[in-house]
């Protein structure tokens, strides 16, 4: 069919029937009347057609179907590949226009003929108006009126972000610089659902835009706040290879919860000849992992029926895990549990469960479970005060410790070596580190390199004043992959752990989350064989330093003058360094699925001996 000058309106919809009337009864009311709407239902699994089906009866509205999602990018691609107007504009559906929204638009490009988009201003965050682009952001869907072209959309198999300069406009915008209307004529709606907070750390992320979206496969994915993360390339080792053949006594092993960082190391697991089934939290954060994982080998049980499942699966064990987001459906499966031996390992923490009013829920979950995992000596100790006697079959193990698959022997010559000054790193959030600390590092020429781009917008007031206080001796660097820890962090002479001074003098019912935690930085320098550093605190309860001290990983210290003088100790930290890399496979999840077997048949046999003791009771 012949384009004619209208406007092939583009509606992408994806579970919001509660406001695709607003957007439709906004298109109806336009002053200019040469449209067509294009609805895309994009997998939806709520109400909207029934909401929609009056509305279709209109020669002028077209409707397509999704039979699952598929992405924004593929949504607007459709409409665009069917789209029979000269003009395109977007509508989605939880926005809307104001009546002459459309006609002044129109009249832009009728007037600029050399001119490929115009743009509108808009009402934003409930009572705010813009005349331009939004500060921060990209010309949004709604605003924009442009003549159809060969450009398309990125799609979601090349590249999930929020950044629609990224997926679409730049291209188009090579073709000439947009052209405001200057007329407020439109909304961009503010509400928790829309894509991009869906998208964006720390409230969004990757595992909750998978799970919102139904998206099983792997991303690549890259938003405007956080690290780029390859699954496709990083996890295909693990993916394309077969399972592991089940060994002679396989367990099998229902995950539930959340696996946070390292969440490969599963694998372990599975590689040993278990098999591996996953229950998973309903609502993740960002750094909260859950199926369907990207590196496969964990059959994923539907939360709907999760019950159901579990008796047809007969699982050997379920193990409960990790953090504090975790414990709600843990609580559940936990109370619900037809009879399987139950293992809860929580990681952190403790505090956040009090802050957040599930303690009673975390309770339960150590006082009710057949087997407790602990992350530290400490953290049992301190949990063990209060708990009933009877909860103490426990095991300890840190909770996301890494893969060994990127435990590399690939060093870099050091820093070091180069300038004859000493190079430090924090390969994550520098607690403890203020920016007079770094100075007085300066003062002995010792230099700080701070990892990690999310982190580095979180802390950029600190990077700012840091700089001015010690000018060249602190480097900001991207964040870092598991696969390239230890050549990266091989150049550095140590790394620091949270530096901190602990003020529970040896008393249990005092210590707080630094003085029981081990960092998951912890990990990360002792993959590339570095010293750790920490502030000495002796006479304290601090499970980090009962650690490093026990297996000689690093330095403690009270002044910058005392760890200047024991990092110019070049054999004692040579020493502690071989230390380090002799001992960095403790510090694998792989290391320690031996004794994990173990203990979870530990739990099994006792668990089944119970059983019959009562069975013969009664």
């Amino acid at each position: 069919m012949k384009e004619s000058k209208g406007i092939s309106v583009i509606m992408p919809v994806y579970n919001q029937a509660s406001f695709i009337l607003r957007a439709i009864e906004s298109l109806k009311k336009q002053e200019f009347n040469n449209w067509e709407l294009l609805l895309i239902n994009d997998g939806s699994s709520d109400h909207l057609e029934d909401i929609i089906s009056p509305y279709l009866a209109d020669q002028r509205i077209r409707y397509f179907v999704n039979p699952v999602n598929k992405g924004l990018g593929f949504c607007l691609n459709k409409g665009l590949e069917n789209a029979r107007q000269e003009f395109i504009a977007y509508l989605p559906a939880d926005d809307l226009y104001y009546k002459n929204h459309l006609q002044s638009l129109f009249n832009k490009l009728i007037e600029n003929p050399g001119a490929n988009m115009a743009f509108s201003g808009m009402r934003h965050h409930y009572n705010r108006y813009c005349q331009q682009k939004l500060d921060g952001y990209w010309y949004q869907l709604v605003q924009v009126l442009h003549r159809k072209t060969a450009d398309r959309w990125m799609e979601r198999d090349e590249l999930v972000t929020d950044d629609l300069d990224r997926m679409f406009w730049n291209d188009l915008l090579q073709r000439g610089n947009p052209i405001p209307t200057n007329e407020i004529s439109c909304e961009w709606v503010d509400h928790p659902q829309q894509r991009h907070k869906i998208l964006q750390e720390p409230v969004g992320g990757i595992n909750p835009y998978k799970l919102y979206y139904k998206v099983k496969q792997p991303l690549r994915y890259h938003t405007t706040v956080g690290n780029f993360i390859d699954e496709v390339s990083y996890f295909e080792r693990f993916r394309n290879r077969r399972d592991t053949p089940l060994s002679n006594d396989p367990l099998k092993i229902v995950l539930v919860g959340e696996l946070a960082y390292n969440s490969e190391r599963v694998l372990a697991l599975e590689e040993q000849g278990h098999k591996l089934y996953g229950l998973w939290m309903k609502d993740p954060y960002w750094y909260n992992s859950v199926g369907p994982l990207p590196f496969g080998h964990v059959e994923d049980i539907p939360y709907e029926n999760w019950q159901k499942k579990i008796e047809e699966i007969q699982p050997d064990i379920i193990y409960a895990l990790l953090n504090w987001q975790a414990v709600p459906i843990a609580h559940e499966v936990l109370i619900n549990n037809p009879g399987i031996p139950f293992v809860w390992h929580f990681k952190e923490g403790p505090f956040i469960c009090l802050e957040k009013g599930t303690w009673n829920e975390l309770i339960d979950l150590y006082s009710k479970s057949d087997g407790q995992i602990y992350s530290s000596p400490e953290m049992r100790d301190w949990f063990t005060q209060f708990l009933p006697p009877e909860a103490n079959n426990d095991f300890i193990l840190d909770g996301d410790l890494p893969k060994k698959e990127w435990f590399k022997t690939e060093l870099s010559p050091r820093l070091s070596e180069k300038d004859g000054e000493i190079h430090t790193v924090v390969p994550g959030r520098p607690i403890g580190l203020h920016p007079h600390t770094v100075a007085e590092l300066a003062k002995h020429k010792i230099h700080l390199h701070f990892y990690g781009d999310f982190t580095h917008g979180q802390w950029k007031q600190w990077i700012e004043k840091t700089h001015l206080m010690a000018p060249g001796y602190l480097h900001t660097h991207s964040n870092v992959t598991q696969e390239n820890w230890v050549k990266e962090f091989s150049q550095y002479d140590a790394g620091w752990l949270h530096f901190f001074q602990s003020e529970n003098n040896g008393e249990y019912m005092r210590a707080n989350w630094d003085d029981l935690n081990y960092p998951a930085r912890m990990a990360t320098l002792a993959v590339a064989g570095l010293p750790m550093l920490q502030r000495d605190n002796t006479g304290h309860i601090v499970a980090t330093q009962t650690l490093v001290k026990e297996e000689g990983l690093g330095v403690f210290f009270n002044t910058m003058e005392d760890l200047a003088e024991q990092l110019k100790d070049k054999e004692n930290l040579d020493r502690i360094r071989q230390n380090v890399w002799e001992k960095r496979s403790s510090f694998s999840f792989d290391h320690h699925v031996p004794g994990l077997i173990a203990y979870f048949r530990e739990v099994i046999a006792e668990k089944h001996a119970k059983e019959i003791s009562n069975k013969v009771s009664a």
